[in-house]
């Protein structure tokens, strides 16, 4: 099944948090510090802590040390892409384990495997989604996809 960690959900939780505050239109730009993130999102402290330094290695964010101190995008929001949200927090996406691996002896099936070619085109098109929305797309209320409807052979909509 293709799903999200719980580190992946709060990094972007919190991206889309401290984009509201630093460029919506509701109140003056402020560093945000980790704990109001985590209490408005109600998400452990500790693990957004770890995730926000993940972000802030990969520039993503910028820390503000200090009382006062926090974080605030080091980007527009419109330039950082899930996927590189994605990559900062849990390393190089992959739907399959075999993407990743530089020795190639890891796999027993790689050999015989059938599904590695189609797989790759599922990966790639993931891919190529998530690099093209961004945290700004997070922030609208439109959806970032719309899915067509279907038609089977008797023309029903499913």
């Amino acid at each position: 099944m293709l799903k999200l960690s719980k580190k992946a959900d709060y990094g972007l939780m919190a991206l889309q948090y401290i984009a509201s505050v630093q460029f919506g239109d509701v109140a003056q730009a402020r560093i945000i510090n980790t704990k109001e993130i985590a209490e408005e999102h109600h998400i452990p402290v500790e693990l957004l802590a770890k995730v926000l330094q993940a972000l802030a290695k990969h520039g993503i964010v910028e820390s503000q040390n200090g009382p006062k101190g926090g974080y605030l995008l080091a980007r527009n929001a419109g330039t950082i892409t899930i996927a590189q949200v994605l990559e900062a927090i849990e390393g190089p996406l992959g739907i399959a384990d075999c993407y990743h691996d530089k020795d190639e002896s890891t796999c027993l099936q790689r050999e015989h495997c059938n599904i590695r070619t189609p797989l790759r085109k599922v990966q790639d098109s993931i891919y190529q989604l998530l690099n093209n929305m961004t945290v700004e797309d997070m922030m609208g209320g439109t959806p970032l996809i719309t899915i067509q409807p279907t038609t089977t052979v008797e023309g029903v909509e499913r």
